[in-house]
């Protein structure tokens, strides 16, 4: 039997300007990625930070990979030895959850658009 690929969220950069990016100058670009890659980054590091130590396992194999040219990040545990991250993030039936990447998610979300704004004011200076 299979194992299925572990646990992860995808953090996606500038999607919704996919189409004015040509409008924008190579150094404008950089600093976008360099900003997607920081907030995969805050990701990966609030998640380690409160994910459950039992064996650290978790906790040292979260990364954050670049995807789609570096405007997407993507989040989690991506070994399929890490499965049962899944079981700790939502619980099970019998054992309560205890989540720790959903909660870094939600905590960049709300400091994400900032640090996209602020990445094109460094360009732009």
């Amino acid at each position: 039997m299979a194992r299925r690929s572990g646990i992860t969220v995808e953090i996606v950069g500038a999607s919704r300007l996919r189409a004015r990016l040509e409008d924008l100058s190579e150094e404008a670009i950089r600093e976008l990625k360099k900003a997607v890659e920081e907030s995969g980054e805050a990701v990966a590091a609030d998640t380690r930070r409160d994910v459950a130590k039992d064996t650290r396992n978790l906790e040292r194999k979260v990364e954050s990979r670049p995807a789609n040219d570096g405007f997407n990040a993507t989040v989690g545990w991506h070994d399929p030895e890490d499965y049962y991250a899944r079981f700790l993030e939502h619980g099970t039936r019998r054992t309560p959850a205890q989540p720790a990447l959903g909660p870094a998610l939600e905590a960049e979300r709300a400091r994400y658009r900032a640090r996209l704004t602020e990445a094109v004011r460094r360009a732009l200076r």
